[in-house]
């Protein structure tokens, strides 16, 4: 075959490929399914997808929308900006890998991600596939750089020896309206998984939270949002499980809904903050299982003058959990400090190890620097701002106990001595050790205790509860083991309603409230 025959078959195959690929791509916007390999896409996980896959997305949003397809395979890619009207969807067995070439994301509106969308509307990422951002891989190559002097990042962190700059999230949604997520697999994120900041009419549903290969793996942060519904996830993070933010003045977290979801982390399961501007209001969380989790099931913060108000906590379950509840209100940043106030958390089942919980991950978090026994729950405002008006009820932890005066004591006479840390980071071991073994209540204005159980594995030296500079407490049915006497701790205590005939103690009902002076 000559040369000129040669040439003018491959035309034709040229043509004809060329041919199948236009119809299909007229018979996808005619569905308005476009297959990300009818685009160029090559499921090879080698080859680098950002711009076949974009354009695919690109096609669907000047068709008025469409769903973006992936078939089974692996699908590498950078930073891909989701628009307008566009679903991403997943098909099984189908995997988006994130590139580990730092140079692939560049910040789009000032966001760094592997999914990218600002100020869109009606989006998606479903699907039984994966989302992988190869953290790890992306975060150590930005680390290598930084040392060989190939790409400095001036916010490098040298006492953690980790980049700071450069990683980005998995997925970053910002000032963007009615979004679904449903059944999607997240892991390895360089960063934070999975952000809404300042975003409307969020569905998160069903969706696989697997991210334990870097630090600051949030994995679902809801940033400022109003409208979210986050349900039937499980979420296994190296950072808070599932966190409300505010990170800026003026972001406001408004009627949030969170259920029925399976949690471990190696920080909190359910936060608010640490960032506290704004507010968090008519937030609704229950049906929640906990479990190897470094710090609280629950953490409710306001540290840099948020507003958080009608908080509604029930059925949680946590086990192997480093604390059940912290509330906070401290002043960290801020003009004034902000407010707490209406939280109810009813029918919490919680138990507290001896040893550190999240002892199996490889990405643990970081103990604290001094000796201490085991830390309560706490509740906790600062002089001059209480929290107000807190409802327990139908709460039973087991603490470990093991409590010794050789490894920490703080003497119920000086109280007044238990560090206020007004501007500390927020968490249940930032007042060092404490009097009391399962509550420790301070700056309070209006607390009901209601059928309160708390169990000691091992013999503890404290209270079970310390009570300093709260006013309207009323305590019922509570009970807390029958071979100890001075179980509760009253400083500084006004219009108290401990209810003795329920409390359910083999000793005189009088030794139960042991008041100590005012100094």
């Amino acid at each position: 075959m000559n040369n000129s025959k040669i040439i003018f078959r491959n035309c034709l195959i040229l043509l004809f490929l060329l041919q199948f690929s236009i119809n299909q791509e007229i018979y996808a916007q005619k569905k308005k399914e476009y297959l990300v390999t009818s685009f160029g896409a090559v499921a090879d996980g080698k080859t680098v997808n950002t711009k076949a896959i974009q354009k695919a997305i690109d096609a669907a949003y000047k068709n008025k929308g469409g769903k973006v397809i992936f078939s089974k395979g692996k699908y590498l890619s950078g930073s891909l900006i989701l628009k307008d009207n566009v679903e991403l969807y997943l098909e099984e067995g189908a995997v988006l890998l994130g590139s580990i070439n730092p140079d692939d994301y560049p910040k789009y509106q000032e966001i760094r991600a592997l999914i990218i969308a600002y100020q869109s509307k009606n989006i998606a990422v479903n699907g039984k596939g994966i989302i992988d951002g190869q953290g790890r891989e992306l975060a150590l190559a930005i680390d290598s750089l930084h040392h060989t002097g190939v790409r400095i990042d001036p916010k490098y962190n040298y006492r953690r020896m980790r980049p700071e700059d450069g990683r980005g999230k998995l997925i970053s949604f910002v000032k963007c309206d009615s979004i679904v997520m449903t059944h999607i697999t997240l892991k390895n994120s360089p960063g934070w998984v999975n952000c809404f900041t300042d975003c409307r009419n969020i569905v998160v549903d069903s969706m696989k939270v697997e991210s334990r290969a870097y630090w600051n793996n949030d994995g679902i942060d809801v940033n400022g949002c109003e409208n979210v519904r986050i349900t039937n996830c499980n979420v296994n993070t190296a950072d808070d499980g599932i966190c409300l933010k505010s990170e800026v003045p003026g972001l406001e977290n408004n009627n949030i809904y969170i259920a029925n979801c399976i949690i471990r982390s190696s920080a909190n399961a359910v936060k608010f903050g640490t960032g506290s501007y704004g507010s968090f209001k008519n937030v609704t969380i229950e049906n929640i299982t906990v479990f190897d989790t470094f710090r609280s099931a629950i953490a409710i913060e306001s540290v840099d003058g948020a507003e958080i108000e009608n908080i509604k906590v029930s059925n949680v379950t946590a086990v192997n959990t480093g604390n059940a509840i912290l509330i906070r209100l401290g002043h960290r940043n801020g003009d004034k400090p902000g407010y707490i106030k209406n939280v109810s958390i009813k029918n919490v089942k919680a138990q507290i190890p001896f040893g550190r919980p999240d002892i199996d991950y490889d990405l643990r978090g970081p103990e604290v620097d001094y000796f201490h026994n085991p830390f309560p729950a706490s509740i906790a405002g600062i002089p001059g701002h209480s929290i107000e008006n807190v409802i327990l009820e139908n709460i039973e932890i087991i603490y470990p106990g093991r409590a010794s005066k050789g490894m920490a004591y703080h003497p119920l006479s000086r109280l007044k001595d238990v560090k206020e840390n007004i501007k500390g980071y927020p968490e249940f071991t930032m007042f060092g050790e404490l009097p009391s073994w399962g509550f420790y209540v301070r700056h309070v204005n209006g607390i009901e205790m209601k059928n309160i159980k708390l169990i000691l594995d091992k013999e503890d030296f404290r209270p079970a509860f310390v009570f300093d500079d709260v006013k309207k407490l009323a305590m019922k049915e509570i009970n807390v083991p029958s071979d100890k006497i001075n179980q509760i701790v009253f400083k500084d205590v006004i219009s108290d309603n401990l209810d003795s005939e329920s409390l359910k103690r083999k000793t005189e009902p009088e030794q139960n409230k042991f008041e100590l002076p005012v100094n």
